[in-house]
This record gives structure tokens, C-alpha cells and sequence, in this order.
């Protein structure tokens, strides 16, 4: 099994940020990701960086991991201008770009910065003719698409990636929609706060909608993102639950199967199920201020076990 992080900046300094991917880059991880939120959700008025950019500076101050983002939400993101972006930060790092997309659920944040926020129909629509537009620009010499939410009219995206594909995510559990669209599309799916059991039968849903569309499942890698809060040891366990619930608020609860807890241990058993369930890496997901003895602790005791 191998792991990667997905970060939600917010509530944190830049030098957080940036020590966070520079340990995961020197610590064996094979992946850092980011979130597409405007703020934090808790909080509006906290500090909260932007996606593009972060992903930017990761590209030039890491060497080895995998720079992504789970997931830009496709109403938020013109495709032309995000293909350009990618792959622009997929030259900067020698080629470990990749590009998520998903159908966006905040709403308040549309409301607040101005988009509308249509019924789920409608957004799953976008989501599709992102997808297929992103596909295009990122392969095609030239892209056509009169789409009711996108439209390409013999759209260049050069200079291509640097290995020919910059992979595509599509993040979401939707079984009627998402999970086909990801059939159709992705290079990796991602699924976030589910446990291993809810991952298995989603997986498998993936699975049979791959081949109604012809699709090979194992050419679509598979992650799971899990909320750390890790103690560093049994002993420090119940204040990384404290602090669980002071972050999550009433999504502590709401998604209490996708959290890892407990002491290294704990954690490793809970991981061990993932990877049972198909998952071929799973991403700790950060909200800041980090934790760096669990983190540590997971690196020593954790990811030997698993590896």
C-alpha cells in the first residue's frame, strides 16, 4: 500500500504548507493534494490559500511526489484555462502534474463568490462535458466541443504534458452518475470519508460501469481519502478525537467511518482494511495546525507495516 496527503489550507501560514509538502516529498509519501474550496467552511472569515497556486510552488520545491488536486469543483474552472494551468505546472515539475475534477457541493460558496449553484442534474452535466473537454484539450491537437456549459472551437492546448497524458481524477461516489463518468474519463477515482466497506461496494459499482462502457477497471487506479487524527501514541489518541470534533464540527459524526483514529496500531489495522477493500493508496487528509508527532509516528511505525 502507499500514501499520500491531501491538505486543506486553511486556518495556516504558507511555511506551514510548504513544510508539510517538503515532508511528505523526503518522507516516502507519493502524493500531495489539495482542495478546491474558496474558504473554510467552519470559519469564512479564516486564512485560506488558493489551489492553482499552491500546486505551483509545489511543482518547483519537490522532486519526487505526485501534485494534484481533489477535486476542483468544474463549475468554479473554465477547462481551457485549467488544461493551461496543469500543464504548465506539469513542466515546472518534470511531469508529476495530475488534474481532478468533481461536480462542487458547497454551496455557499458559489452563493458568495457569485456562481450559481444548479440542481445536481445540472452539475453532473458540467462535471461530464469538463471531463470530455479536459480529455480532449489534454490529448487532442485540437478540440471541439458545443456543450451546453463548455464550448471549444478548434482549441489548441500546447505544449502537451510531459508524458504524453496528464492523468485525470474524477472524485465522488455518486453510483448513477459519478462513478460512470469516471468509467468513461479517469485515469484514478477517489473516494473520500468512507469506510473500507462502503470503498469495496463502490469499487465494485466502478467496476460494472466499466464494463458497460467497455473499460478495463484496472487501468483506473484507486484512492481513498481518510481524515488524520492520529494520536502519536494510544495515550494521545482522545485529544486527536478533541480535536477531530473541533475541526469537523457536525461532520464528525456525519462521517466518523472515514476518519482514522486511535494509535498507530489502530491505524495500521483500519488501513490494513483499505487496502482489503482495493484501495491502492490512501491520502491522510491534513487540516492545519499539523500534527508532527503523529505524522512522524505514522511515517516510522505506520507506513513499515503496510508498505
Amino acid at each position: 500500500m502507499r500514501f499520500g496527503i491531501h491538505v486543506g489550507q486553511q486556518n495556516c501560514g504558507i511555511d506551514e504548507l510548504r513544510r508539510l509538502w517538503t515532508y511528505a516529498d523526503q518522507n516516502g509519501f507519493i502524493w500531495v493534494s489539495v482542495w478546491d474550496h474558496f474558504y473554510c467552511r467552519t470559519d469564512p472569515a479564516a486564512p485560506h490559500f488558493e489551489a492553482v497556486p499552491l500546486m505551483a510552488a509545489m511543482a518547483c520545491e519537490t522532486r519526487s511526489i505526485r501534485i494534484g488536486c481533489l477535486v476542483f469543483a468544474a463549475a468554479f474552472r473554465n477547462p481551457g484555462l485549467l488544461a493551461k494551468s496543469m500543464v504548465t505546472i506539469d513542466h515546472l515539475s518534470g511531469g508529476r502534474a495530475e488534474v481532478g475534477l468533481g461536480a462542487g457541493w458547497h454551496e455557499p460558496e458559489y452563493r458568495a463568490y457569485g456562481y450559481p449553484f444548479p440542481p445536481i442534474r445540472d452539475r453532473m452535466d458540467h462535471l461530464e462535458e469538463s471531463a470530455r473537454a479536459m480529455t480532449g484539450l489534454l490529448t487532442q491537437e485540437t478540440t471541439d466541443l458545443d456543450g451546453r456549459y463548455v464550448q471549444l472551437n478548434n482549441a489548441y492546448a500546447n505544449p502537451k504534458p510531459v508524458r504524453g497524458r496528464l492523468p485525470l481524477w474524477i472524485g465522488g461516489t455518486g453510483e448513477r452518475r459519478t462513478l460512470r463518468i469516471a468509467a468513461r474519463y479517469a485515469d484514478g477515482w477517489n473516494a473520500a470519508y468512507v469506510g473500507p466497506e462502503e470503498y469495496q461496494r463502490k469499487s465494485t459499482v466502478l467496476d460494472q460501469w466499466c464494463e458497460k462502457e467497455g473499460r478495463d477497471p484496472a487501468t483506473i487506479e484507486r484512492s481513498v481519502n481518510v481524515g488524520f487524527y492520529m494520536g502519536a501514541t494510544a495515550a494521545a489518541a482522545p485529544a486527536a478525537i478533541e480535536k477531530m470534533h473541533a475541526q469537523l464540527q457536525e461532520e464528525a459524526v456525519a462521517r466518523a467511518d472515514g476518519q482514522l483514529t486511535g494509535g498507530p496500531a489502530e491505524a495500521i489495522a483500519r488501513l490494513g482494511a483499505y487496502r482489503d477493500a482495493g484501495a491502492e493508496w490512501v491520502n491522510l487528509v491534513i487540516r492545519p495546525p499539523v500534527d508532527w508527532d503523529a505524522l512522524q509516528a505514522f511515517v516510522e511505525e505506520v507506513m513499515p507495516a503496510l508498505a
